[in-house]
Order: C-alpha cells, then structure tokens, then sequence
C-alpha cells in the first residue's frame, strides 16, 4: 500500500459548531466538535483530529506513559500539539499556570472555580503553535478551530467543567498535574513559506512543508510511513489527490507532488524517522 485517504469520523458534541470553517461543512442540525481521522494499523499510536469550539472546553490534563504503565493499564499517555487554523476575536487557550501553586491550592481553585483564572492563557491567531507535553494542564477557550496531533489515547482528567453535569477527576489529575507555568519554548508562530521540523520526541514527529521537503526533512520522511494533511490547496499523490482537510497515509514522499504554494503537515511515529527515539523517559518532545 502505498497511500490510503483515510475515512473521517464527526463528532457532535454540545460546545461544538454547526458553522465550520471551509472546506467542512456540518450535518443540518448538527453542532460538531471534532472531526477524526480513522488511523492505519501502521500509525496507530498517532491520531490526528480538528476541533472547533463555540464554548470553552473543560480545565484537564492528561497523564504521561511512565504514569499509566505505574497504574497497570500500559503505555496510555497523551503528548499532543495544537496549530490554530482559525481563530475568533480575542479566541484563547489556556496553558499551564500563571505561576507555581500548591496542591492544596488547586485542589480548592477546581472546587470553587477560581482555577480557570489561575490558566495561562494565550490569545491566537491562525498560525499559532503549541506543544502540550503529558501532565500540563490546560484548556481551550470558544470560537477556536485547530488541528491536533496526540498519542492516540483516550485518557482525560477533568479538574473543572463551568458546571456541567459530567464527571469530574479531581484527585487522579491533580496526581499528575504539573503545577507550574507554560514554557513558552513550546510555542511558535508559524510562517506561510519554507518547511519547519516542528516536533521530533519521544512519541512523534511532526513537521510543515510548503513545498518539496529538502535536506533532512527529505531523508527523514523518504521511506517510512506517515500521514500528510493539506492545509491549505490540494496535492496531489500517486493515483490521485488529497485536499485540504482532508488526511492521508503515505508510504514514501516520493508519491507526493506538491504544487506552488501549498502548506501540509506531516506526521508519523518517532522511531521511523531512520534514527531510535529518545530513551530518556524525562525528555519531552518540544517545538524545534
């Protein structure tokens, strides 16, 4: 196989849209919050979604592998990274913490609310960048659109909801919860020429191109498989062509063949990248 577009999968959810951003367009009478795209066996450990929000989303974290390998249920962590692709007026996410808090702090922010003041919060633009390693508690905020790259795990830890009647996970995710600020390392503003490494960690790499990849980008992507997102036009692939918003899995970037102009992300597992991953379980993936 040497390309596949992959299926895609919308889901409604209540702080979702019914007025997605082009090329999307929402089920009459249906507000969808995400839009997944069905992983290959190759890529499993790697999912790749949008997210639209007319709400703000819940104040959550996420535990790490070396966590989830302690309780018993094996390597279920979730590292992720987020690229605006629209933003609203004053559209934020929050991010980490305005400053270091205690446990005990949280603990009583979460229960009264004051928590979602305590955030980092950042407003975006379409462009914008950001890495969430495992454990940074965090939030997105109403009238965002975004992609989002993550280790394909389901494990989320509510520590406030603005009073929805769901559950909440107070004391297994401040058990996993780093209690401090952003590093605004992870951060980057993304141009609208050249090609950038944005991520390469433990878990996946993920780099934009506009064009061709050259140099190590080239190397790096020649041979192992990955997926490809267009973000802006189409491009084409061997048999036929993939456009924007829309994701596929390709064997070799020898079968892609990109016009003038066009922007896509390219993912796939670190360890296929022709160089091991890390094996220090401290290092986190970050914005290169």
């Amino acid at each position: 196989m040497t390309h596949l577009r992959l299926p895609i999968h919308m889901v409604e959810k209540p702080w979702g849209r019914d007025d997605l951003p082009a090329p999307f367009v929402a089920p009459r009478g249906q507000r969808i919050g995400e839009i997944w795209f069905t992983p290959p066996p190759e890529l499993d450990r790697l999912l790749i979604k949008y997210i639209f929000t007319s709400e703000k989303l819940s104040v959550q974290v996420h535990p790490s592998d070396a966590q989830t390998e302690a309780m018993g249920i094996g390597r279920q962590g979730k590292e992720e990274c987020w690229l605006v692709i629209a933003a609203q007026p004053g559209a934020r996410l929050g991010i980490g913490f305005d400053r270091e808090y205690s446990e005990d702090m949280l603990r009583a922010a979460a229960l009264d609310g004051r928590i979602e003041h305590m955030l980092q919060w950042h407003t975006v633009q379409p462009g914008d960048f950001f890495y969430i390693p495992a454990n940074t508690v965090h939030a997105i905020g109403a009238g965002v659109s975004l992609i989002e790259v993550q280790q394909n795990s389901d494990i989320t830890y509510r520590l406030y909801d603005y009073g929805r009647p769901r559950e909440l996970h107070l004391d297994a995710a401040l058990a996993v919860a780093r209690r401090t600020p952003y590093d605004a390392a992870r951060h980057a503003r993304m141009g609208t020429s050249g090609e950038m490494m944005l991520v390469y960690g433990p878990h996946f790499a993920l780099a934009r191109l506009a064009g061709p990849p050259s140099g190590e980008l080239a190397t790096a992507f020649a041979h192992a498989p990955f997926y490809v997102m267009p973000v802006s036009k189409a491009l084409g692939m061997r048999g036929g062509v993939i456009s924007s918003g829309e994701c596929a899995f390709v064997s070799d970037i020898k079968h892609l063949h990109f016009p003038q102009d066009c922007i896509a992300l390219i993912a796939q597992h670190s360890g296929g990248m022709g160089q091991p991953a890390p094996r220090n379980e401290d290092y986190t993936s970050h914005v290169m």
